[in-house]
């Protein structure tokens, strides 16, 4: 799991939109594609060049009674010489077979015209001023934008271009004091998962002095008079929470939580907009399984009071004036809403004002007074508005099937921001005007894509074990059913998170060249709730990877494609994904390309941001979890000799 996936679980507070594809995203994409097109034409014995050797220390070690042979440990010391120009040797080996294919120049032209399009983040609304991140169809990185007043001429704030040659250092939008005068935003150099943060006077059009140092940062949250900001990061021995005052030293900022909780625990905490409140949430590792809840009376310099520490449950909260609206999972695996009057907090006064019901709840927020419920059902988005007493309100409509995200909104304001995306609509940013009732098209990135030839469809399969998995299907109009078309097969299954229509330049680019796109939503995903994320994670991810083969073998069986016309793809826990889909069922496609994936599952816990994934994992330092770990393991199970499909490995 990236750390952009990472903040999916802490989601309804960050509520930032990725805009930011480079010209490296291009060229990932522009090589999967060739990959897989290629692969899908070539017959599995055809001969290429031997790859480089990579030399086997096999290093032997005995797991709760089962020995365990690591052939490749060496490869493990990242700063080693001889791992570095074994690195260079792949690469080399890599960019001599993709480089000399034909047909790359066309793909890339074509990927050019469907990435090389303006996008924009939902903004952010302070005082009047809405702040955003921007990128032209002509730059390489996102800008950060401000708009005075709602129909305002868009300014330039912050221009991360001229801060590296090789455009390797991006920013990203933080948070906003409440007046709109003080920005805290991220720098980031390449890849890298650590920040540095700093504020910019958005009236001077200049840095302040305060800086945080490069770490991971979860939020920022400025107090409402800009005397300062609380902020959550992960340190060495766990997450903790600071507050931190303008014009001081960060080197002076004081500790104010976190005390006790290790590193497989995430920290957030937000002021509320008035001011008097600081909520401070706790995740159990990033499976969003169980979360604690906490707040402080500012105002009356209060303790930091437990809403919630001691049940297994997810709780999500909101303050809307003097209330804490909270979302949950307990007894609910659907999800539910409370209101808790921040007055009298005890459980037993908590008013559950919108109940669970047969739908979804992926994602709630407060605007114009109203809380708004994005709901799935049969993983199709809807938006749904309640008074705070959970009376009905309305329903935004929405243009097709597909996908809602990064509701926006201010208790006390009348705006409303979200995204709206599918597999061939761009990313549209909404603003709805609450007390109207009224929606309008904030951003639309204009694509050149003929939509009207696309056909996107749902469809339900049986899994191993009977269960019914739905998948979305993209593909031209007229698909010929006679097992020819080369297919592209994807998903995740896993940490809650739900795999719906977004928009993809590759299922474009595939589906314009005669492909047909698949993406099932696996258990362990949050589709269909609790339940449904249970079902695929610790002991039972067997059942994410057998839903998988079970879609594959659901095209093949209805006529889509057959083995030699079939690859699959995925990166992070979809690396895993695909990874045990070429171990375990290596008959049944023809090419892989595997992105930055969990392979070696014996041993990922114990490396940089790991400890998050073991509550969606489990770990090999346990018995039991050692031996579902090891069943499935891909690394652990790669056999000598064995024909696999052509696979493409990318970190």
């Amino acid at each position: 799991m990236e750390i952009e996936e990472l903040t999916q679980t802490v989601r309804r507070f960050t509520r930032h939109i990725s805009i930011n594809r480079t010209h490296r995203g291009m060229v990932r994409v522009l090589n999967l594609i060739v990959i897989l097109g290629v692969s899908l034409l070539w017959p599995r014995d055809a001969a290429v060049n031997a790859p480089p050797k990579a030399p086997k220390d096999n290093v032997k070690e005995t797991i709760h009674g089962v020995e365990v042979v690591d052939p490749y440990r060496w490869l493990e010391n990242r700063s080693n010489p001889e791992t570095e120009a074994w690195i260079k040797a792949q690469d080399d080996y890599t960019r001599s077979i993709l480089g000399a294919l034909p047909g790359r120049e066309s793909l890339k032209q074509r990927l050019t015209e469907l990435l090389r399009v303006d996008t924009s983040s939902t903004p952010v609304e302070r005082n009047g001023r809405y702040f955003y991140m921007k990128r032209l169809a002509d730059q390489e990185l996102p800008v950060l934008y401000v708009r005075e007043g709602l129909k305002g001429p868009e300014e330039i704030l912050i221009d991360p271009h001229p801060m590296s040659p090789d455009r390797s250092v991006s920013v990203s939008l933080m948070e906003a004091s409440q007046d709109g005068k003080v920005l805290a935003y991220g720098v980031r150099q390449g890849g890298e998962d650590e920040t540095t943060i700093k504020l910019f006077d958005v009236d001077a059009r200049k840095d302040l002095p305060d800086r945080l140092p490069k770490g991971r940062y979860f939020e920022v949250s400025f107090m409402p008079d800009r005397s300062g900001f609380y902020y959550s990061r992960e340190e060495a021995n766990g997450p903790r929470v600071y507050d931190h005052a303008l014009g001081k030293d960060s080197a002076q900022d004081v500790e104010i939580f976190g005390k006790g909780y290790g590193r497989d625990k995430i920290a957030i905490a937000s002021v509320s907009e008035d001011g008097r409140y600081l909520v401070i949430h706790v995740f159990h590792g990033a499976a969003a399984d169980r979360s604690e809840v906490y707040f402080q009376d500012l105002v009356r310099h209060g303790p930091t009071v437990p809403i919630v520490n001691d049940l297994a449950a997810r709780f999500i909260g909101e303050v809307g004036g003097d209330q804490l609206f909270i979302e949950t999972n307990w007894k609910a695996p659907n999800g539910r809403v409370f209101a808790v009057d921040l007055n009298h907090p005890a459980r037993e006064q908590w008013r559950e004002i919108i109940p669970e019901s047969d739908a979804v709840i992926d994602d709630f927020s407060l605007a114009g007074g109203k809380v708004f419920v994005t709901y799935l059902k049969n993983v199709r988005s809807s938006l749904k508005i309640f008074e705070p007493d959970g009376r009905p309100s309305r329903e935004v409509p929405l243009p097709s099937l597909g996908s809602i995200s990064g509701v926006r909104g201010r208790w006390k304001g009348d705006h409303a921001f979200f995204a709206f995306t599918s597999f061939h609509t761009p990313v549209t940013i909404y603003h709805y005007a609450v007390s109207q009732g009224t929606q309008e098209v904030w951003a639309r990135p204009t694509v050149p894509i003929q939509d009207d030839k696309f056909e996107l469809s749902q469809v339900w399969f049986e899994s191993k074990d009977k269960t019914k998995v739905p998948m979305f299907l993209l593909h031209a109009k007229a698909v010929k059913l006679d097992g020819s078309n080369p297919t592209l097969l994807t998903g995740y299954g896993g940490f809650d998170v739900s795999e719906t229509p977004v928009f993809s330049p590759r299922a474009v680019l595939w589906v314009e060249r005669g492909g047909v796109f698949a993406l099932p939503n696996l258990r362990g995903g949050g589709e269909f709730g609790e339940e449904w994320h249970r079902a695929g994670m610790r002991e039972k991810k067997q059942n994410v990877f057998d839903d998988f083969f079970s879609a594959a073998e659901w095209l093949i069986q209805k006529g889509y494609t057959n083995p030699s016309r079939l690859a699959i793809s995925g990166r992070s826990n979809g690396g895993l994904l695909v990874g045990a889909a070429l171990t375990q069922r290596p008959d049944l496609f023809q090419a892989v390309v595997c992105g930055y994936p969990l392979l070696d599952m014996v041993r990922y816990q114990k490396f940089l941001v790991a400890q998050y994934w073991v509550s969606e994992y489990g770990s090999s330092d346990d018995a039991q979890q050692f031996k579902c770990l090891y069943a499935y393991s891909p690394y652990q199970h790669v056999m000598p000799g064995g024909k696999y499909p052509a696979v493409l490995f990318v970190t």
